[in-house]
């Protein structure tokens, strides 16, 4: 009877230790199934993740593909042998931010915004969010990250900024950004500085002759003029429909009549190749040692030259 009770317990045993196998298979089963789909999600994500071990020693222990999508194909596989490759591909500019990363020096609660090279040299914009990882002692020891490509946002932005500062016909700056460079080196910033005042002769007249566009013509003609003839320290600006300002700093009495001169040659040897649409400028000019607190008798110098040019000229303009 012992005998046969022994053998019903061992086959409930048997029974019970088979289920529970039966259980646990399955639980690692769907266990694996579920980080199966996690890494591939991770995989196919467009969002770069990586996992980059700090000590004992700097290596990536894990990048995602999405790196070698806007960097350029085998940056992941070069980047996992060599830990330090982030440091040759990030925007000069951006490197003290890796830095800072890398030796817990930053506020990890906050993205921060960086720029990496791709293969053909173009710098893509990403936004990062990073979540250190310490010993027990305190120390960093791991970065987990991730980087979104956000091209498109700082394209945008950077159109909005453009169009907030530049004059929509011509592409020089507007009388926005003029007056805010006139008040930063009126209050903030000291420079030499020099001013010269532009002023289209009859634009109305020949608004209300030719048309606009025809006006519109002359005034793009007038600011590539501006253009051609002006150093890289000189701010060119559309202030008015036929009005036009150009600001230089860091600069000298000399090189302000330079460029007025130049401007005056550019003038005259366009007139010379288009006597059909000639250009005709008042002009005038002024310069200061100071720059702050001077800003406005600066402008206020220049535009009375200007106005006493255009009071002694007798010649008209011909456009057809």
């Amino acid at each position: 009877m012992e005998n046969l009770y022994f053998v019903a317990g061992l086959a409930v045993g048997l029974f019970l230790f088979s289920m529970y196998t039966s259980y646990v298979k399955h639980r690692w089963k769907e266990k694996n199934e579920k980080e199966k789909q996690i890494y591939q999600l991770v995989e196919n994500s467009r969002d770069i993740i990586y996992i980059v071990q700090l000590q004992p020693e700097q290596k990536h222990i894990y990048i995602s593909p999405a790196l070698d999508s806007y960097l350029g194909k085998g940056i992941v596989e070069a980047s996992l042998e060599d830990p330090y490759l982030p440091l040759k591909l990030i925007h000069p500019d951006d490197l003290d931010t890796l830095e800072k990363k890398i030796t817990d020096q930053l506020d990890y609660s906050k993205p921060f915004i960086q720029r990496w090279r791709n293969r053909i040299g173009e710098y893509r914009w990403f936004e990062e969010y990073a979540s250190p990882v310490y010993n027990e002692d305190g120390d960093l020891i791991e970065l987990h990250g991730i980087l979104r490509n956000i091209d498109e946002k700082v394209q945008l932005q950077q159109n909005l900024e453009y169009r907030s500062t530049h004059d929509a016909l011509t592409g020089l700056y507007n009388r926005d950004y003029f007056d805010q460079l006139m008040e930063k080196y009126d209050q903030e910033v000291e420079s030499a500085v020099g001013m010269i005042l532009c002023d289209l002769d009859k634009l109305k007249d020949m608004n209300d002759q030719y048309g606009h566009k025809h006006g519109d013509s002359y005034i793009q003609k007038a600011a590539e003029v501006f253009l051609e003839s002006t150093p890289l320290n000189a701010a060119v600006s559309r202030v008015g429909g036929d009005e036009f300002t150009i600001l230089l700093t860091n600069t000298t009495p000399e090189e302000v009549e330079s460029v007025f001169n130049q401007i005056q040659k550019h003038v005259n040897d366009h007139n010379d190749c288009h006597p059909n649409s000639r250009l005709a400028l008042s002009m005038g000019y002024a310069f200061n040692t100071h720059s702050t607190g001077e800003m406005d008798d600066l402008f206020i110098e220049a535009d009375q030259r200007m106005y006493q040019h255009k009071r002694s000229k007798t010649e008209v303009y011909t456009y057809t």
